[in-house]
């Protein structure tokens, strides 16, 4: 049938899930005209497992999203039922804040977001192919044969693209949720030469608190102290719901064991990899034969729905298995499940056909975001989709990809992993994989990026004005407690207190606050001179004082990885004309046309004696100009 025009666009984002929410909203924010697609607009921004934003790296990646004008961590400030920060007992590089959301009411606000944003339109509609003229994107075909031109898309499909849910023995075409899959545009996607392969993700349980013996669980409580995700909140202050901790047993374990070959993943029936940091429950049971229990953290979804997640515990176990096994653990004897765990597979690109800015290789103008690029998890998501939106909007009005390195962001150490080293399975961020995480902390991640958002026009001048006058604050704060001293004969009970060490000597604040007994929070007992400051504020202040040493040293080191990322190399290289590379290393750099020989060194594949080959052309070429 033939197809007819609906309008012309600058930019299409085809998904409405945590990376196409930032994507589109990113293109319409620096003045483009936009639309969002997505199969079902109660899909927009949902939660489909865990209804949480954060943990441990990912809330690094949520902060690094606002404080570049991203929407995640504005949205999760308005409708969090609990926060916590995570790893307090370790330093403030792994810091990372977490927070249960209201995943109904995370999807609303989402929603709303979109439908107020100017230059922002979105459809309810299933895109089943893309259309290229001269090697470029050119428009996008719907369902209903509608036809809508562009100058560049985003693909961000998450799991709906060919999938597939697996429930036992049991498995049908589905996106997630229940929600429609999408498989047209699949098949279309490959006749355009996109290689796609499967991967597998999945979901536990879904059951009535009032069902939960909470007697028998551990409680867990949100944190005294809210901090706030977004740079724009300085306090939020809200009635919080507590979520509740209980364990696996033997007996659990053997109505697994015993029922393994009924297991969708081990009886054969799935062919996608599944995320080796978030196996399903037979998995751990299978790899970990001598672990006796493990850990089960019962969340609820939101403030007005009985459902509770029990995080820990995905399954592509048979229901009347899943019956048995949930109902042994000590706390959910009878329990009422609403929603069993399933397994999902679908299809998703191999990252390593994406340039940095996240442009797929062989299309121009077509940018790929989300678990569509083989990530796992809505934070890894969004920050893709933000930069696939940022880079969009930028190539279409002529402009320099912003492509963030991997000591400015954990954004650019999750995409340098993607793009640079591939993955074999869905990846997903964690703090030991910045090799700069002291640099890289959560609470600078304002200092860090908030002035790269607003020279590309993202970070609005609001944002800009707040973010300029909390790090005056900063700066302002340590310096006048280098300047204020306390001498040994004052408050000898404070010192005494905190069990520091008396003083000799008269000593500044800024000495004081090295002493690690010693907070900023506790010096205000003896600082009458101190200004009103924001929480982010403080936390800087703090960080910065007591690891000034170590902060140092390690920008000592990012200066040095900063020399080889910029020895650049052209991307028009070809390796097959450089004498002295192996085979294996020609192929590599071939396909990834690496623009630095930093990256050309991250390079699975290219030896040290491979790099240096690299390093004598470039001396060479420079010594010829």
């Amino acid at each position: 049938m033939e197809k007819y025009l609906m309008g012309e666009y600058d930019i299409i984002v085809i998904g409405a899930g945590h990376a196409g929410c930032e994507a589109a909203l990113a293109s319409a924010r620096m003045g483009n005209k936009t639309l969002i697609f997505s199969i079902n607009l109660e899909a927009i921004a949902m939660m489909p497992c865990n209804p949480s934003i954060g943990g441990t790296g990912k809330g690094h990646l949520v902060r690094e999203i606002d404080a570049l004008g991203g929407e995640m961590g504005v949205n999760i400030d308005k409708t969090f039922i609990q926060s916590r920060m995570l790893n307090t007992a370790k330093g403030p590089a792994v810091h990372s804040l977490r927070a249960q959301a209201d995943k109904h009411k995370y999807h609303v606000e989402m929603k709303k977001t979109i439908e107020k944003q100017p230059n922002l339109d979105m459809k309810q509609d299933e895109v089943v192919d893309i259309m290229v003229e001269d090697g470029r994107i050119s428009g996008v075909v719907t369902r209903t044969h509608a036809y809508y031109k562009c100058k560049a898309a985003v693909l961000a499909t998450g799991t709906f693209l060919r999938g597939k849910i697996f429930i036992g023995d049991s498995n049908f075409e589905s996106g997630p949720n229940g929600l429609a899959p999408s498989y047209e545009l699949a098949e279309n996607l490959k006749k355009h030469g996109m290689k796609l392969r499967r991967f597998k993700t999945g979901t536990p349980a879904r059951a009535l608190s009032s069902t939960f013996d909470y007697d028998k669980m551990s409680r867990q409580d949100g944190d005294e102290r809210i901090v706030p995700f977004s740079f724009m909140n300085d306090d939020l202050d809200i009635d919080q719901v507590p979520c509740w901790l209980t364990y696996t047993n033997e007996e659990t374990h053997k109505i697994i064991r015993d029922n393994f070959q009924r297991s969708a993943l081990f009886g054969g029936e799935i062919e996608g990899i599944g995320p080796r940091y978030c196996p399903s429950i037979e998995d751990k049971v299978n790899r970990f034969p001598d672990k006796k229990r493990h850990q089960l953290f019962i969340e609820p979804e939101g403030k007005d729905t009985e459902e509770m997640y029990i995080q820990g515990m995905s399954s592509s176990l048979p229901e009347d298995v899943q019956h048995e096994f949930y109902h042994s653990i000590e706390g959910l004897e009878n329990i009422s499940i609403t929603r069993p765990a399933y397994a999902i597979e679908y299809d998703c690109i191999d990252p390593l056909d994406l340039n940095l800015n996240l442009e797929y290789r062989y299309i121009k103008g077509l940018f790929c975001a989300g678990q569509f690029n083989g990530s796992s998890g809505y934070e890894e998501a969004a920050s893709q989709g933000l930069m696939a939106g940022i880079n969009a909007a930028l190539e279409i009005n002529d402009r320099k990809s912003l492509i963030l390195d991997r000591s400015e962001a954990y954004i650019g150490v999750l995409i340098d992993d993607l793009v640079t080293k591939g993955t074999n399975e869905p990846y997903r961020i964690m703090t030991s994989r910045a090799e700069y995480r002291l640099v890289l902390r959560q609470d600078n991640a304002d200092s860090r990026l908030t002035d790269i958002g607003y020279s590309i026009g993202l970070v609005t001048e609001e944002r800009h004005e707040k973010y300029l006058k909390k790090k005056a604050a900063v700066e302002n704060e340590i310096a006048r407690l280098q300047k204020t001293f306390l001498k040994p004969d004052e408050h000898g009970d404070f010192m005494e207190k905190y069990g520091s060490t008396p003083l000799q000597n008269k000593i500044s604040y800024f000495e004081l606050l090295k002493r690690p007994e010693i907070t900023y929070e506790n010096l205000g007992h003896i600082d009458s001179g101190r200004p009103k400051l924001s929480s982010h504020a403080i936390d800087q202040i703090e960080v910065q004082i007591k690891y000034e040493g170590y902060i140092a040293k390690q920008m000592r080191q990012v200066e040095r990885f900063k020399k080889l990322e910029n020895k650049q190399l052209s991307p028009d290289l070809n390796y097959d004309e450089m004498d002295g590379l192996r085979i294996e290393a020609i192929q590599k750099l071939n396909k990834i046309k690496p623009l630095s020989i930093g990256q050309a060194s991250r390079i699975s594949g290219v030896s040290p004696a491979d790099i240096n080959v690299l390093m004598i052309h470039l001396e060479k070429n420079r010594r010829a100009r």
